[in-house]
């Protein structure tokens, strides 16, 4: 690593977050369509494009991570090779620290430890984080409190009434020289302490002074299922760009024993012509998701004169149209399709169309509508001779003007 380097990102992602319920940690949970995880790295990437990246997780959780980084636009390589994580957050970071010293992060280093299951670190935010551990070496962000705090005993009695103007709520990303924050978590480990709760406590433990800066409301941790309710209402209110696409496409029959339709192999005793598998509502569902894009059609992006493709699964190209739509910071709302044909009969299949085409564009089945209809017997489809489609995808991408 680059000796000059002066600012790392430590993004701790190995808890389990049970309670938010569901079978899988909350780092990897969707939020609007993305892993909360990858929104988070994607904020801080935003806000310190170009600070050392490192990340910490479960050792079992090697596969998930690795498809939430598959969405980033930006992936670093400390961030395509995490740290592994121990049994307590403590232990996990301090990992995590141990890693940045052999990628050789420097001693006067700035290092940032924010929890990934926040995931709206805003470019302000970490500024204020970075230079408060330049002016102080250590501190934290956080917020005034506004309602009354009491103390209470286990049977319910109220003990005290502490002046909440002097005590504040913290929250991350944490700030700190790094040779200040690496001493202090080797100092509490060879003391054989490991369950302190936040970084700030360790470094205390090790006699050093922490100072607090300002923390932001918005800066929330996702913890319940009624948190991330709240964040994708949230994000849906940033994603004011409402457009709409249409695609259409054709193939004719030929030569074959069935023919693929949003993926998958409907037996038929005919199968479609065409450079690729010739799945003709991939393709108009495809064309319809990058004319909402604006951005080409699927030949521009896929061209038939290319031999690498012939022959290819049509849901690769209907994959990648979503994976644009997600690199722009935007989701896929809902897809309508209609196939036309006389035969083969859509409707024995049409649900398993569906479920096929959800999870390709990785999206809820609520959000695929498929529907069949003939020629009444006129034109090319009406003659048997191939089939056409059309689709209308619609998304939502942040407002550029």
């Amino acid at each position: 690593m680059n000796e000059a380097a002066n600012v790392a990102i430590l993004v701790v992602a190995g808890g389990r977050g049970t309670r938010v319920g569901g079978d899988q940690p909350k780092q990897y949970r969707p939020l609007l369509g993305l892993p909360l995880l990858t929104r988070t790295l994607a904020n801080l990437a935003a806000a310190a494009p170009d600070a050392h990246l490192r990340t910490v997780i479960h050792p079992d959780d090697r596969e998930a991570y690795d498809a939430a980084l598959c969405t980033l636009s930006r992936t670093s390589k400390s961030w395509a090779t995490p740290a592994i994580g121990g049994p307590t957050r403590q232990q996990s970071v301090r990992n995590g620290l141990e890693a940045l010293a052999a990628d050789g992060l420097s001693q006067q280093a700035i290092v940032l430890v924010h929890d990934a299951a926040r995931p709206f670190p805003s470019r302000d935010l970490v500024a204020r984080a970075i230079e408060s551990a330049r002016s102080h070496g250590a501190a934290v962000p956080g917020l005034p409190l506004t309602d009354t705090v009491k103390q209470v005993a286990p049977s319910g009695r109220i003990h005290g009434s502490p002046d909440r103007a002097t005590l504040r709520t913290v929250q991350t990303p944490q700030a700190f020289r790094f040779d200040v924050l690496l001493a202090a978590h080797r100092q509490a480990a060879d003391a054989g302490e490991h369950d302190l709760t936040d970084d700030a406590a360790v470094v205390e433990r090790a006699g050093h002074a922490v100072y607090v800066f300002d923390g932001e409301k918005e800066n929330v941790k996702l913890t319940t299922a009624d948190d991330f309710s709240r964040a994708e209402a949230r994000l849906l209110g940033e994603l004011a760009d409402i457009r709409c696409g249409q695609g259409f496409d054709v193939h004719a029959f030929g030569a074959g024993d069935h023919v693929w339709l949003g993926g998958l192999k409907i037996p038929h005793d005919q199968g479609l012509e065409g450079h690729s598998d010739a799945d003709v509502l991939a393709h108009a569902i495809t064309d319809a998701i990058l004319g909402a894009l604006a951005d080409g059609d699927i030949g521009a992006h896929f061209p038939p004169s290319d031999p690498k493709f012939k022959g290819a699964a049509s849901s690769l190209f209907l994959a990648d149209a979503v994976q644009r739509v997600k690199a722009r910071g935007g989701l896929l709302a809902h897809v309508d399709a209609t196939l036309i044909c006389e035969r083969p009969k859509i409707g024995p299949h049409r649900d398993a169309i569906r479920e096929n085409l959800a999870k390709v564009m990785g999206v809820a089945l609520s959000r695929v509508a498929l529907k069949a209809t003939t020629s009444e017997r006129l034109g090319f489809t009406g003659r048997g001779e191939g089939i056409a489609a059309m689709a209308t995808a619609t998304i939502r991408l942040p407002f550029e003007g």
